[in-house]
């Protein structure tokens, strides 16, 4: 690593500031965790004597040499002096552990701000305030109150997480799965170096292999997304959001940070080419994996699964289908010579169960790796005396390899590091195959993602606002103008001009109140279907007039499209990530869809079409008989909902609901656009 934060993670001299000879106090864990260091480590106390061997210094100011980095572990209110006399020493990096900054209130978010000034002023780079340090197994550097994480061994995955406890926590689940670090730091309330510094430095460092990312809230989405893209075309990046449920409040009394949209910081992340989890353990397994496994960038890799024991291998092929991973049947040529490897009563489709693995299993491995569907191969069996050689079994198979093991933690020890010399990780359950091999193929999907990407990633160019509220008319005007597909419709200002509309148009007709200030006219008695004749249009007129507001009322008159399945596509603007793309099953039919599809705005038209591809099945297919999905001319329709929402600066929502999937292609029916100055009644 050579760059501006060399000073902080790689340091050649460490002040700890606040060090202390009583072993109950964080200043003297601090001097313990760093007892492993190489370079110069200098204990600054007031009191001055010897801390743990080493001569204490009165002060920074007394050093002989500026130290490049300075651990504070003092209270609160003592950070700013501390950080004002290590700048004009010539520091140039810190490292605050103490709370009781902007995490605890007004009194604090002021401190916070004077530790700010006074590391801008005297040139530091500054992590924290309010976290438990970092961890740099691989160059010694140590700078955590937790003396036992100089135990941690040293590896390829790095660790950046927005809480000191979280990254803890992880590297400690890291190292109980024999995964080593490269490096692990918490961010805590990140008045410097945050996400962005951290990933950049990762992304060129040549010893880090899979990063992982936790995430509790995002205050700038475009550049958290830049940064991970950048990660991503070197190297596998994981990540975990919190903040599913309502965790708010516990979050920013936290780190400060607010959680912001699950859903949105989930997909984007996703959009940029990282592996999203749910939880930290499979945060674990995900990186287990991807420390020493990375396939080409595609959609459509394949699982070959090979197991001692078919109880196993079902957890495994159910646990892969459950994340849409494909376990595919192997061709005829490669079962038949599988069959004349194994029993005839084994199952040899895929998985290959084998039974007790024998003589033959090598054979087995090279038959099932040799298939052309087969991408990645997943392998469980019992850790049996003198049934299998892991490593040997496994050295020769012509695609990348996972291997589980249900045995004794010894035994699976004992077995580790020959696997991992030829690139093969190992678990210790057929879950956490099934977890580490679907990371995998969900890293290779997200490559994939990275070539299609547009400029999703970058802040959109500021657009002309539109300087006015859009009634319906209106808003289809807008889209009209863009080449979508709108039923034919006339606007009416009196009941004649709406009975010409309707002998023009011919029945059966929608009939609308058309009213800017009314945004859910179905919930008023707004919206009538299905009018026909002049009495049915008079009824419809009726009940208009009826809606409490303004007079006389304006109409819109259309031509009633045909039947379809009914979707939804929409935009707004996320407080961190900008303008966002929304697409889910809508109208009549939302009972169909699951969670949104959400896509950071501008959509590239690969993008819209991976979208398209995520709704389910039924629809795609055309539910009850409806049309099935023109996948070109849908994704047009999301492309341009993000265009123009990137395109007008006040445009706060979009929503084309519902969007009616018909034979002629995508159709809008109701199309509502929300502008910054527009006020919405009911």
């Amino acid at each position: 690593m050579t760059s501006s934060l060399d000073a902080l993670f790689a340091p050649k001299s460490i002040a700890v500031i606040g060090a202390s000879a009583s072993p109950e106090k964080a200043g003297y864990a601090m001097m313990q965790s760093l007892a492993t260091f190489t370079g110069r480590l200098y204990p600054i106390n007031p009191r001055g004597g010897e801390i743990l061997g080493r001569r204490a210094y009165a002060s920074v100011a007394d050093l002989e040499e500026a130290p490049e980095l300075a651990v504070l572990v003092v209270p609160p209110g003592a950070v700013p002096t501390a950080l004002e006399q290590c700048g004009a020493a010539g520091v140039r990096a810190a490292v605050i552990c103490s709370g009781g900054f902007a995490e605890s209130g007004d009194e604090g978010a002021a401190l916070q701000e004077r530790v700010i000034q006074a590391a801008r002023a005297g040139g530091i780079r500054l992590l924290g305030p309010n976290t438990s340090g970092f961890i740099n197994p691989v160059d010694g550097v140590c700078a955590n109150f937790m003396p036992s994480v100089t135990e941690l061994r040293a590896g390829g995955v790095s660790i950046v997480a927005q809480s000191g406890g979280v990254n803890l926590a992880l590297s400690f689940m890291l190292a109980r799965a024999n995964v080593g670090l490269r490096l692990a730091a918490g961010l805590g309330n990140a008045v410097d170096v945050g996400f962005v510094d951290v990933l950049d430095y990762l992304a060129e460092d040549d010893a880090t292999t899979a990063v992982g990312l936790h995430v509790e809230g995002v205050s700038d989405g475009r550049a958290l997304m830049a940064a991970v893209r950048r990660v991503a075309e070197r190297k596998p990046i994981v990540v975990l959001k919190v903040g599913k449920n309502d965790v708010g409040d516990f979050a920013k009394s936290h780190t400060g940070a607010l959680t912001g949209s699950y859903q949105t910081a989930r997909q984007a992340l996703a959009q940029s080419g990282a592996v999203v989890v749910d939880n930290p353990t499979e945060l674990v397994d995900a990186l287990t994996a991807l420390s020493q496994v990375r396939l080409p960038a595609g959609d459509h890799a394949g699982v070959g699964v090979i197991t001692g024991q078919a109880g196993p291998g079902l957890i495994i092929a159910d646990a892969l289908a459950s994340r849409h991973v494909s376990v595919p049947t192997l061709s005829d040529a490669s079962r038949a010579t599988i069959a004349t490897l194994l029993p005839p009563l084994t199952y040899q489709k895929n998985p290959v169960d084998t039974g007790r693995p024998g003589e033959t299993f090598p054979a087995i491995v090279t038959a099932v790796t040799g298939d052309a569907a087969v991408d990645l191969l997943a392998v469980y069996a019992l850790d049996e005396p003198g049934a299998l050689d892991p490593a040997g079994a496994l050295h020769n198979s012509s695609v990348p390899a996972l291997f589980a093991s249900g045995g004794t933690t010894a035994a699976l020890d004992a077995r580790r590091d020959a696997l991992q010399a030829i690139g093969v990780p190992l678990f210790d359950s057929p879950d956490a195959l099934a977890r580490g091999a679907a990371a995998v193929i969900d890293d290779a999907r997200a490559q994939l993602r990275q070539g299609q990407a547009s400029a999703g990633s970058e802040t959109p160019a500021h657009g002309q606002p539109l300087g006015r509220v859009l009634d319906e008319d209106e808003s289809k005007a807008l889209f009209e103008a863009e080449g979508l597909l709108l039923p034919a419709r006339r606007v009416a200002t009196d009941r004649a001009a709406a009975e010409a509309a309707l002998a023009e148009l011919g029945g059966p007709v929608v009939v609308k109140v058309l009213d800017a200030s009314i945004t859910h006219k179905s919930d008023v008695g707004g919206v009538h279907v299905g009018v026909r004749t002049a009495v049915e249009l008079a009824q419809a007129l009726d009940a208009i007039d009826r809606i409490p507001g303004a007079n006389p009322r304006r109409y819109l008159i259309e031509a009633q499209a045909e039947r379809g399945v009914e979707l939804i596509v929409g935009a707004t603007r996320d407080p961190a990530f900008g303008p966002v793309v929304l697409l889910g099953v809508g109208g009549v039919d939302v009972e169909l869809g699951g969670e949104p599809i959400l896509t950071v705005a501008p959509v590239s038209t690969a993008q819209a079409l991976h979208a398209i591809d995520r709704l389910p099945e039924s629809i795609r297919a055309g539910h009850r008989g409806g049309a099935a999905v023109d996948r070109d001319a849908l994704a047009r329709v999301i492309v341009t909902v993000g265009d123009v929402i990137c395109r007008h600066d006040d445009i706060q929502e979009i929503d084309l609901n519902p969007v009616r999937l018909t034979g002629t292609g995508p159709i809008v029916l109701d199309a509502l656009v929300v502008t910054s100055t527009q006020e919405q009644h009911v």
